[in-house]
């Protein structure tokens, strides 16, 4: 494309285009520059994190098609960044990510840094990451607690499959390991100290009013049959049963943060602070809470 010579010139040109095409972000502002910049430099199999001074070089002929094929699918084909170059950060580390799981997003990367102080009483020994998909949430808690043993527990083999890909990327296959479970079912006799989970949130009707970027991720890992609380009440309901005395649950629970306080009116849910708080509720629960709500 005339004009376009250097890495530079093409993030310029790919935030002006994002712009136009009127690209979903979860974050605006901030997340349009930083996802121009790693997709173009993504392209060219160079680092996110290079000197800002090798952007002024000149790209070479075949390096100016592999940029823009990989922008035009952004744009054009609305499929997310992540997708495109097959990684994405969160909570400040690398994951393998693709089709078979969602992206990894969640403000839980905001709360796993802080060891969910001052709720979790004791450093966990043993966490179970429920619809753990590509992982980022169990693994990022293996990271933060080096004594701890984790499970990551999934419904589907191919997000499986992607979780095993990033426990081996951190070679935690000595603490970390994945199970292929419904819920809770393989876990009849076993105990956790901590319980991290995002489970499926949005209702069925709500789901064709989705921006496109999200349409390209797995429906099953999303939607939640009718009001969106089917995974949510499974947790609430049986995860009491699976901590130990002093264990927490630390539960995503989306927008449904008024209609589950409805609904359990007699439960102090701790509602984590977070910048998502609004749209993207995390509420915390000791075990005892969580057999309450099992009897409710």
């Amino acid at each position: 494309m005339s004009g376009l010579a250097t890495l530079r010139d093409y993030i310029r040109w790919a935030i002006s285009r994002f712009n136009q095409a009127q690209l979903f972000f979860q974050h605006d502002g901030e997340e349009i520059f930083e996802e121009a910049r790693a997709l173009v430099l993504g392209s060219l199999y160079l680092p996110y994190e290079m000197h800002d001074k090798y952007l002024d070089c000149n790209l070479h002929s075949d390096e100016h098609a592999l940029v823009q094929d990989i922008l035009d699918k952004r744009i054009e084909q609305r499929i997310p960044a992540a997708y495109l170059l097959g990684q994405a950060w969160f909570a400040g580390v690398l994951f393998k990510v693709d089709e078979r799981v969602m992206v990894p997003r969640s403000p839980l990367e905001e709360i796993i840094p802080q060891h969910f102080a001052p709720w979790l009483i004791q450093s966990p020994r043993c966490i179970l990451d429920l619809c753990s998909g590509s992982g980022c949430l169990g693994i990022s808690c293996a990271l933060e607690f080096p004594e701890a043993e984790v499970i990551l527990a999934d419904l589907s083999e191919p997000a499986l499959q992607v979780a095993n890909q990033n426990i081996a990327l951190h070679k935690l296959t000595a603490r970390v390991r994945s199970v292929h479970s419904d819920m809770f079912a393989q876990f009849s006799a076993q105990r956790f100290d901590l319980i991290i989970c995002k489970p499926p949130y949005i209702h069925s009707e709500q789901w064709s009013e989705l921006p496109l970027e999200l349409l390209h991720e797995p429906q099953h890992s999303r939607a939640a049959g009718e009001g969106g609380l089917e995974f949510i009440m499974q947790v609430l309901q049986n995860a009491g049963e699976h901590l130990t005395e002093k264990g927490l649950l630390v539960l995503e629970v989306g927008p449904h943060r008024v209609r589950l306080s409805e609904r359990y009116p007699n439960i102090d849910f701790t509602w984590l602070e977070h910048s998502q708080a609004e749209t993207h509720a995390v509420l915390a629960l000791t075990a005892q809470q969580c057999m309450a709500c099992h009897t409710l």
